[in-house]
C-alpha cells in the first residue's frame, strides 16, 4: 500500500513456467494484490503460479494478450485495486520499477504511467534487435505527430494505471491480439488523462516472449491505424468506438461469464467472457 492506496500487480502469462518464478520473487512487498491470468498455456505456468501464492484465473482456450489484460484489469478492480501494474512475467522489465511507477500514480502525479525502453538510451545495450529498435522509433514518431503526444515510446509493456483509468476507458472495444496495447494508451491521450514515463532498462534473451516478424509487421499496420483513427476522431471526420464514452467498459466482477471451481481459481467459459 501507498499513501492509502491498494496496489495490485497483475501478470498476463502465457507458457511463463520458466520466468514466472524470477520476475515474482523481485515484486516489492507493498504490492498488495498479485494476481496471475493465464491464457491457456501448455507449461506449467498456472501449477508454478500456486507454488508462489498468486491470485491465479485461467482462460479456457487462448484467447489472445488483449483479452489477457482485460481479464487481469476486471480481476484487479474486482479485488479493490487503487493502482494496477503490468509487469510482464518473461522477466523482460525489472520488477524493482513497481515502487517508483505505483507512487507516481498514488500520490496523484500521474494517471498512467510507462517504463520506457527508450529514456537513458539502452535498449540496444539490453539486446533489442536494431529492426525493433528502428520500427519503435519510426512508430512512435508517427503517433507522437497523430495523437500530438510527446512520450519516448508506446511499446512498452510496462505499464501502471489508476483505477479511475481502467473504470472509464471503452477497453472492451480494444483488440484481443498486441495492437491492444496502443489501443489503450490512444485511448488515455484521447480521453485526457495524465502519462508519465521512467527509464526502464530491460533484457532480451531466449525465454523471454517476443512476437515473430510476421506478427510485429501485423503489430505495427495496427499501430497505424490507431493512429490515423485517432485523428479522424479529432478533426470530426469520422467516429470510433474505441474513442467513444458509449464504448463497453469494463465491468469488476463478480461476473456470471466466470465460474470459481477452486477459491483462488476462475475459467472464462467459452463464448462467453466479454470482448
Amino acid at each position: 500500500m501507498i499513501n492509502g492506496k491498494r496496489i495490485a500487480v497483475v501478470l498476463p502469462a502465457y507458457n511463463a513456467e520458466k520466468t514466472l518464478e524470477a520476475t515474482v520473487r523481485e515484486l516489492p512487498d507493498l504490492v498488495d494484490i498479485r494476481i496471475l491470468v493465464d491464457d491457456h498455456s501448455s507449461d506449467r505456468t498456472l501449477e508454478v503460479a500456486r507454488q508462489l501464492g498468486l491470485q491465479s484465473f485461467v482462460h479456457n482456450r487462448n484467447y489472445g494478450y488483449g483479452r489477457n489484460q482485460q481479464t487481469c484489469y476486471r480481476e484487479a478492480l474486482a479485488a479493490g485495486a487503487d493502482v494496477v501494474i503490468m509487469v510482464h512475467p518473461d522477466y523482460q522489465y525489472t520488477p524493482l520499477l513497481v515502487t517508483a511507477m505505483a507512487s507516481m500514480i498514488a500520490y496523484g502525479v500521474y494517471d498512467v504511467v510507462l517504463g520506457s525502453r527508450i529514456l537513458g538510451g539502452r535498449a540496444r545495450q539490453g539486446g533489442m534487435p536494431v529492426w525493433k529498435y528502428a520500427a519503435n522509433r519510426f512508430l512512435t514518431l508517427f503517433e507522437n505527430t497523430c495523437l500530438g503526444a510527446k512520450l519516448s515510446e508506446y511499446h512498452t509493456g510496462y505499464r501502471a494505471f489508476s483505477r479511475v483509468v481502467l473504470q472509464d476507458l471503452p477497453l472492451l472495444e480494444n483488440s484481443d491480439d498486441f495492437v491492444f496495447d496502443n489501443q489503450m494508451l490512444a485511448q488515455c491521450v484521447h480521453f485526457g488523462f495524465h502519462i508519465g514515463e521512467v527509464s526502464c532498462p530491460t533484457k532480451y534473451f531466449a525465454e523471454a516472449s517476443s512476437i515473430n516478424f510476421r506478427r510485429s509487421v501485423q503489430y505495427g499496420l495496427g499501430v497505424l491505424l490507431t493512429s490515423v483513427q485517432f485523428r479522424l476522431q479529432k478533426i470530426g471526420l469520422a467516429q470510433f468506438r474505441i474513442f467513444s464514452r458509449k464504448g463497453r467498459c469494463l465491468e469488476p466482477g463478480p461476473d456470471a461469464r466466470y465460474y470459481s471451481p477452486k477459491a483462488t481459481e476462475r475459467t472464462i467459459t467459452d463464448g462467453r467472457s466479454g470482448g
